[in-house]
């Protein structure tokens, strides 16, 4: 059984996530990307030392590419020093790219990183195709939210005892 896969064993571990695009954007689909990384890279990463929060995502020419996204440097690497902010190509099928490009043609849409994770020691990239909020709509949410935790409340409340 070399080379197959069982049935729902990915394992995954979460180095970093943007819980502030939630917030400030509407998202509309999510992608999962690869990323190119060079091996101190890896190495920050898996003791998760990056910062997504500042990072997007833009087409040039047929490549898909991730800008800000911060990745600290390697302690014990000695060898070469790496720019923290650099560009990083992401890794996708030529098929799903069209359809990413195609969804993000119209305006006010941006490639969000929501969160960049180990899957089975492959580093990935959840990307978010969104839609700015506004202030006002940003206010309405966290009202509405608010009502949904009270209902809930009550509702366990009233069927407890």
């Amino acid at each position: 059984m070399k080379g197959k896969k069982k049935e729902g064993t990915d394992r995954i571990e979460a180095v970093a996530t943007n819980r502030k695009a939630r917030h400030d954007y509407e998202i509309v689909s999510t992608h999962e990307a690869g990323m190119v990384l060079e091996g101190p890279e890896v190495k920050s990463l898996r003791q998760k030392q990056a910062v997504i929060t500042q990072g997007f995502a833009r087409f040039d020419g047929d490549a898909l590419w991730l800008y800000g996204v911060q990745i600290s440097p390697y302690a014990f690497n000695s060898l070469t020093e790496t720019d923290q902010t650099r560009t990083r190509k992401l890794l996708m099928k030529s098929a799903e790219l069209r359809k990413l490009r195609n969804s993000v043609q119209n305006k006010g849409f941006a490639l969000i990183p929501l969160e960049l994770y180990f899957r089975n020691g492959w580093a990935k990239l959840l990307i978010g195709v969104c839609r700015g909020r506004k202030a006002h709509d940003k206010h309405e949410l966290i009202k509405k939210r608010d009502i949904d935790r009270e209902i809930r409340r009550d509702f366990k409340e009233k069927f407890k005892g």
